[in-house]
């Protein structure tokens, strides 16, 4: 029997879980042991991934004009984007970034590769590949915002509107989860998705993102 949306979602999410070890920073976060300067370079280059990936989305969105359920979803997504850049800036506040050195910053290519790969998603995969790809990968995402989240309180003694971004990531998010059930669930009855295709572009996403996170820990303030 061919699984379920929710089965399939739930059994690609566990196959691409990274390596516990994967992520050398999130680990210094929590302990408070990653210099400041390391959470200003991570706020400099979220102001970089957010505005892309909000486009990636919106431009699936368009392409999936045809699957309302994977449209509705990175409609979501795309509108989760806005609402992460305004929580941004107090973020980006807290480590001390003003306006001039956000402009002069030039963007690290580790960092930067994931939404670039996000950006091929949107122009060559099939939208309920992505869907699935997308929201395995998510999973990772979230768990260590809720880490960074508690150290920023614990070890930095940033505010709540400080941790707003990262605490905007790490709550549920049942609608979203809804919205991504009913889009993978079309793309199977519709005979869109691969779920091959799919594990290939989700086991790329955490590649990329491990490089985002191994990319920020070898920077020289780092120990």
């Amino acid at each position: 029997m061919a699984p379920t949306a929710a089965e399939l979602l739930e059994n690609t999410t566990a196959q691409l879980a990274p390596d516990p070890h994967a992520n050398p920073l999130v680990p210094l976060i929590a302990r408070g042991e990653a210099p400041r300067d390391t959470l200003a370079t991570l706020a400099l280059e979220q102001q970089w991934v957010i505005p892309a990936d909000r486009a990636a989305f919106l431009h699936l969105a368009r392409r999936a004009a045809e699957e309302p359920e994977a449209a509705a979803y990175f409609e979501m997504l795309a509108e989760g984007e806005s609402l992460a850049r305004e929580r941004l800036r107090p973020f980006a506040s807290a480590c001390g970034i003003d306006e001039a050195r956000s402009r002069a910053y030039a963007p690290l290519p580790g960092c930067q590769a994931y939404p670039a790969y996000v950006a091929w998603l949107a122009l060559n995969a099939s939208p309920a590949d992505t869907v699935l790809a997308i929201t395995a990968n998510f999973s990772a995402w979230g768990g260590y915002c809720a880490q960074i989240a508690r150290a920023l309180r614990l070890h930095y003694g940033f505010k709540d509107e400080a941790c707003a971004f990262f605490d905007f990531f790490a709550r549920p998010a049942p609608e979203l989860d809804r919205t991504a059930r009913a889009a993978v669930q079309a793309g199977l009855d519709a005979g869109t998705l691969s779920e091959e295709r799919a594990h290939a572009y989700g086991r790329l996403l955490q590649s990329y993102e491990a490089m985002f996170w191994s990319t920020l820990s070898t920077l020289p303030s780092l120990p």
